[in-house]
């Protein structure tokens, strides 16, 4: 088995014009590096090789116009085999495919197909045919070119279908998303709107009971609760007769004020004034008219020794 950094150094030896022949070379991987330095190589026969799969640099030998892959153990193709846009010519002959990369509906250029001998999927064995003269291996590329952009075209509607449902889903969330962050709103707004209401009721509760206080008897306001042990709360000092008391302390000043004048006009040298003289005229009087009462007698008496 010679392997591909072995074989790299001949393979300009095997450049025949535009044709590499590199069939029967017993390789189980493809040079590509020495390949792709070959870009006059427009022909690539890799035929009755050991190869299972292509390396995903081998579809930048967009150079190539007609390939040769058949009679090797080749389970898949590529991804991105539709890149090989000149292709023209291929030989898929005796391999292990069972479907081909979606990409395959890119080779417009492709004129001749051979998928012989390959677990091919029903559908698509069916759309190949037999492929056994020249005439029908044209027909097969013609159709399995259509079948490929028709598979594409499923796909990227499926594509657009399931990114249409993603799309969907995602406007679903954030519907949801918003209702939900309303419905949070609201409930902080309604329980925002409780507990002002409950702090109003507390306030009103307060004020109502500050005015029940206030209506109540300065009495009952004013007087203390007796304490534990035993002592009464000292009494607030009367005020009902205030008023009597300051008429009491009048008249006592007025007859004060009187007497003082009739003293004055008994005694002293004032009593020749006209005023005195009717002063002493009414005291003299009233004396008279008091003897004749039996109470006081004995005070006038008493007042005369002296």
């Amino acid at each position: 088995m010679t392997k591909a950094g072995s074989k790299g150094g001949n393979l300009r030896d095997k450049l025949d014009g535009h044709e590499l022949d590199l069939s029967l070379s017993d390789l189980n991987e493809v040079p590509v590096k020495e390949l792709a330095a070959l870009p006059k190589a427009t022909i690539l026969d890799l035929s009755c090789n050991k190869l299972t799969a292509l390396p995903s640099d081998f579809c930048g030998l967009t150079h190539l116009v007609k390939l040769d892959l058949s009679k090797n153990k080749l389970r898949q193709l590529p991804a991105d085999f539709g890149r090989l846009v000149n292709l023209q010519h291929l030989d898929l002959l005796n391999n292990r495919l069972v479907t081909l990369p979606v990409s395959f509906a890119q080779l417009k250029s492709l004129k001749w197909l051979d998928l012989k001998d390959n677990p091919l999927d029903p559908v698509l064995a069916k759309v190949a045919g037999d492929c056994l003269d020249e005439k029908q291996c044209k027909q097969c590329a013609n159709k399995v070119l259509q079948h490929m952009k028709a598979v594409q075209v499923d796909q990227e509607r499926e594509r657009q279908r399931r990114l249409e449902i993603d799309r969907e889903a995602e406007k679903k969330w954030e519907a949801k998303q918003r209702a939900k962050e309303a419905q949070e709103r609201e409930l902080r707004k309604r329980e925002k709107a409780e507990e002002k209401e409950r702090r109003r009721k507390e306030y009103d509760a307060l004020k109502a009971a500050k005015r029940e206080q206030e209506k109540k008897p300065k009495k009952e306001t004013n007087q203390a609760p007796k304490s534990k042990s035993g002592s009464r709360p000292r009494k607030p000092p009367p005020r009902k007769h205030t008023r009597s008391w300051a008429v009491l302390r009048l008249l006592l000043l007025l007859l004060l004020c009187v007497a003082g004048g009739l003293v004055a006009c008994r005694v002293t040298e004032l009593q020749q004034q006209p005023l005195c003289t009717s002063v002493n005229t009414i005291y003299d009087s009233a004396l008279r008219g008091l003897r004749s009462h039996d109470i006081l007698r004995w005070v006038l008496q008493t007042d005369s020794q002296q």
